[in-house]
């Protein structure tokens, strides 16, 4: 197998080089449940095709890997560790993140829970040290009990060489805010992103974004990186599939126990009617094959910074494959623009209901 050659990029300060295109591990976690809802992937790969798409990336030059604790409760670091064993640990760059699993513990961020986790999670993927370990959301308790010791934990770490980097999640709402919270009283996430930078001072921001994220969702978050120097992992470039023209309204996808995305209307057949129309839009003016889509939707998110990486997941090898030949398709700025004229217009119709569909 061929490796295709992908453009580097350098992580801000943090001096990481890796290929722009990196993997997500979330989907190869499969179907799972925490803080009582949904937060898996019930049609993500078994073994077989889990091990195949981590090789086959790695095989195509794709050298960044981003799981979590929390990605099937361990399976996720697991199904990696087993690619740790077959490749240099030193031309490998592994991430993960804590704070979503609180087990037993008074929090997620409690420093004796993070420490055992940080452990549990060098354990599953078979290494001494993570490159990048992030903090997974913005809930630190009530009155930020746990934000001053889950900071002063991670930096710990740092010193003791068990981690090169630390991650701080961008804009984000914490998932069970989302379901049990009005939008009304949900506050004000960017102030509360920028008010936890100012504390936690990370090398690397963790950023959802996506033709699909409303402008004022990210609006200066890759700009505030740059002027700090902080590297950017990218998530979502893809739209977990929907920018891929993979699901279509005729037949909507139908998810079962343990899958998230149950719970997210986007995948509903009337929202899909609206992005297939306009994704349809983009296929006949300036995206003739899928390869040219996934390409607008991978260099959309990627012209944001030179600082940053997108992280693709995947279920099966041949989205990995599809993934690395789009990445080397650039497409133009003007048809990166005119893609998010498109885009965001069928994401503005669907909001004119009065429903956000990508609250993160």
């Amino acid at each position: 197998m061929t490796a295709h050659p992908l453009a580097h990029r350098t992580l801000g300060r943090t001096g990481i080089i890796v290929p722009a295109l990196g993997v997500g591990c979330w989907a190869i976690g499969g179907p799972d449940h925490n803080l009582g809802m949904p937060m898996g992937w019930s049609t993500g790969a078994d073994e077989g095709a889990a091990r195949a798409g981590l090789e086959t990336a790695w095989e195509l030059g794709v050298r960044l890997y981003d799981t979590a604790d929390v990605y099937g409760h361990g399976l996720s670091e697991r199904r990696l560790g087993h690619l740790l064993t077959q490749v240099p640990r030193g031309q490998i760059v592994v991430s993960s993140k804590v704070g979503y699993f609180a087990g037993t513990a008074a929090h997620g961020f409690d420093p004796a829970h993070m420490r055992r986790q940080l452990g549990q999670s060098l354990d599953n993927l078979g290494t001494d040290h993570l490159d990048i370990y992030g903090l997974h959301h913005h809930d630190f308790g009530e009155g930020d009990r746990w934000l001053q010791p889950a900071i002063e934990a991670m930096h710990t770490f740092k010193a003791e060489g068990l981690i090169r980097a630390i991650s701080l999640r961008g804009p984000h709402r914490f998932a069970p805010d989302r379901l049990s919270t009005v939008a009304a009283l949900r506050g004000d996430k960017i102030a509360r992103f920028m008010a936890l930078f100012d504390h936690v001072r990370p090398d690397i921001l963790a950023v959802r974004d996506n033709l699909l994220t409303p402008a004022t969702s990210t609006e200066g978050i890759f700009a505030f990186a740059d002027q700090h120097d902080c590297g950017v992992l990218i998530n979502k470039p893809l739209g977990q599939g929907l920018l891929t023209r993979s699901y279509r309204p005729e037949q909507p996808p139908s998810f079962t126990d343990g899958d998230h995305r149950a719970r997210k209307r986007w995948f509903t057949a009337p929202a899909l009617a609206v992005l297939d129309e306009a994704l349809g839009h983009l296929q006949d003016r300036i995206a003739p094959d899928r390869h040219d889509l996934l390409a607008l939707a991978l260099w959309s998110c990627l012209n944001r910074t030179g600082n940053g990486v997108v992280l693709a997941g995947f279920t099966n090898p041949d989205q990995v494959r599809a993934n690395v030949t789009a990445i080397s398709r650039r497409p133009s700025a003007a048809h990166i623009a005119h893609a998010r004229t498109i885009i965001s217009a069928a994401q503005q119709r669907l909001d004119a209901d009065g429903q956000v569909f990508l609250d993160e």
